[in-house]
């Protein structure tokens, strides 16, 4: 049970604390650096297939633009078809004439040969000729996150909402998998809705691991690194000192969840002012959860979960905390946001949410009265412990026994003001807390305030 308890677990995917075991450590960050590498694989050895530039260019009809799939920081991506192989894929030509494309090279070469889960994109190669540095990916047919929720062409249907939930759960695991389950951890650095692919299944793929650093070992709490990322998703100690930890990552999906569910640029200029900070606009909503409905994307048109919405929006201000000591692991996020995303929503047989603008008293009224009818009938019955509340949802099949706490009004407060969330324990006994590598300090399993219900 995680600081998202109230989620149903997924004991399929138990993290296990022998995957933080480090061995040793060395004198200078080079050697440390080798050493991480080498816990990293068992081996330093790069299975990744190499290719010429030659090969590469016939695959892409000699770089022709039509196609151009995408620009990044560092270079072009290509979309294009080896003729021995018959595979159609992914390649990336970095820029020449920097260094930072030299290392960003070298680093997802190293990364993608050595990390392998299915929410993380595949490496098939890479070209290194001359000074030609070219890498090669398995294709994603449905491009990228962003892609599907902003600017979006009038042939392309919105994203529903059990579409974004899957999402977001599948980028989790891919960040999760990165934090508690290589060795040793590694910090993604640049998690963003342009780095998150989508195979033809909608499944998410992390991608673009040039800024990935491997993360603080032993009794380090974070690495001390030039700040570097993209403006808006970069969380806010990071920018300020450069301390890098993995609850810098818990930030920036923050921001990600919270476009899933808003639409919302992480930075927007043509909004109105006060608008186009995404987390700034977000955290005087998180306080009244009234507002919570005026948050949702306007492309959903009302199809949506109003329970769903309001657990999606706890967990994204909860990995939005100011202080990173607060912010859940990610492991804590898989759990929650695995439970959402099993939650199929049927809008044929749910009645559609109409609010798209604030909340007027009417609305309020008709809202208290739906929700009092429904506590009535009990689903959710509300329970009451010294001021906070949990709930068990009834279900066809099951009662979820497991939904003990939810995350509090008092949660969205802190995460306003930046003040720490209480911790109190439901089980006497159990005090346990957790703590991972690089997390920038302990993080409780069990986050009961932070926990608490969200809706009446």
């Amino acid at each position: 049970m995680g600081c998202f308890s109230c989620f149903k677990a997924s004991s399929a995917d138990e993290i296990s604390d022998e995957n933080t075991n480090i061995k040793g450590r060395s004198r200078s960050r080079d050697s440390l650096n080798s050493k991480k590498e080498k816990d990293l694989t068992g081996a330093c050895h790069i299975a990744a297939q190499t290719f010429t530039f030659k090969e590469l260019a016939a695959a892409t009809k000699n770089f022709r633009a039509e196609c151009l799939i995408g620009e990044g920081g560092f270079g072009r991506v290509y979309k294009g078809r080896l003729e021995g192989a018959n595979q159609t894929v992914a390649i990336k030509q970095l820029d020449r004439n920097g260094v930072q494309g030299n290392r960003e090279f070298l680093v997802e070469v190293l990364m993608l040969s050595l990390l392998h889960h299915p929410n993380l994109v595949s490496l098939i190669g890479y070209c290194a000729d001359g000074d030609q540095r070219l890498l090669v990916y398995e294709y994603m047919p449905l491009g990228s996150l962003e892609d599907h929720l902003h600017d979006l062409p009038p042939d392309r249907e919105p994203l529903g909402w059990n579409l974004r939930m899957k999402i977001a759960a599948g980028a989790a695991r891919g960040l999760e998998y990165l934090h508690d389950k290589a060795n040793p951890p590694v910090i993604f650095r640049d998690l963003k809705s342009s780095n998150i692919l989508l195979d033809s299944e909608y499944e998410p793929k992390l991608s673009d691991f040039g800024l990935a650093k491997l993360g603080p070992v032993g009794d380090k709490t974070h690495v001390s690194t030039r700040v570097m990322g993209t403006y808006g998703y970069c969380a806010p100690e990071y920018a300020m000192t450069g301390q890098l930890t993995l609850k810098s990552d818990v930030y920036s999906f923050g921001v990600v969840l919270l476009e899933l569910i808003t639409g919302r640029k992480a930075i927007d200029n043509s909004r109105a002012n006060g608008e186009h900070n995404l987390v700034a606009w977000a955290r005087p909503l998180f306080k009244d959860r009234r507002k919570f409905p005026y948050m949702a994307d306007p492309l959903l048109q009302g199809q949506y979960p109003m329970r769903g919405l309001y657990q999606a929006l706890a967990v994204a201000a909860m990995c939005l905390q100011e202080q990173a000591s607060t912010r859940p692991l990610i492991g804590d996020v898989v759990t929650a946001l695995t439970y959402l995303a099993s939650q199929t929503y049927d809008p044929s047989i749910h009645v559609q949410n109409t609010r798209f603008g604030p909340p007027t008293p009417g609305r309020e009224k008709k809202d208290r009265e739906r929700r009092f009818a429904d506590e009535q009938q009990g689903s959710p019955r509300t329970l009451r412990r010294g001021g906070s509340r949990s709930y068990r949802q009834d279900s066809p099949d099951t009662h979820l026994r497991e939904g003990r706490t939810r995350l509090s009004n008092a949660a969205a407060d802190d995460l306003g003001s930046g003040r720490k969330s209480r911790v109190d324990s439901w089980d006497k006994n159990d005090g346990a807390q957790r703590q991972s590598p690089g997390s920038g300090g302990r993080t409780p399993r069990r986050f009961h305030r932070a926990t608490s219900s969200l809706h009446d």
